[in-house]
């Protein structure tokens, strides 16, 4: 009597191990297959910090020496961060635009309400350098009013006029 019931442990035994691997593989392609996290950015003022989620993010696709950008969450997503007249904007960059060509557009606004854009890129800032210190005039009739983090690539269009397109951008409103 004892060896049938010792058979049956057996058997449901193996077929939970059989149950746990299923399970586990599957649990492990899944995450080998899960979509990467979209990067963000840190920014910091004024005692202060938010994050900074994408604007526009596209995948890269070259197809026949044409530039593809599909994929694209587009959310369109401004942070807002506090930057008081004298005061530094920190910015804390994740690697994917670390290790990337990247183009900062700063934009200030006069008191008549006029805004003045300033452009940077990575070659102004230590070689990749993963936090970056953006100076505000101490003037407040001179007030940063935002900051994009842009992620350039190359690209040609109809006329044939080569220049350069993001695609990937990060907004910051500085109001403050």
């Amino acid at each position: 009597m004892n060896t049938p019931k010792a058979r049956t442990i057996v058997a449901l035994l193996a077929a939970l191990l059989v149950v746990a691997v299923a399970y586990f593989a599957v649990i492990v392609v899944v995450a080998r297959h899960a979509d990467k996290p979209e990067p963000e950015i840190t920014a910091y003022a004024h005692g202060k910090s938010v994050v900074v989620k994408p604007f526009m993010y596209c995948t890269v696709h070259i197809e026949n020496n044409t530039l593809d950008l599909r994929d694209c969450d587009n959310s369109q997503s401004i942070s807002t961060v506090s930057v008081p007249a004298g005061y530094p904007l920190q910015l804390s960059l994740p690697s994917e635009i670390v290790d990337a060509p990247w183009q900062m557009v700063l934009v200030y606004q006069l008191p008549d309400g006029t805004a003045v854009q300033r452009m940077q890129t990575h070659r102004e800032y230590p070689d990749k350098a993963r936090a970056i210190t953006i100076d505000t005039p101490s003037d407040p009739r001179l007030q940063l009013a935002g900051v994009e983090i842009q992620l350039p690539v190359p690209a040609k269009d109809e006329n044939g006029n080569e220049g350069f397109i993001p695609h990937a951008i990060w907004s910051i409103r500085t109001a403050a």
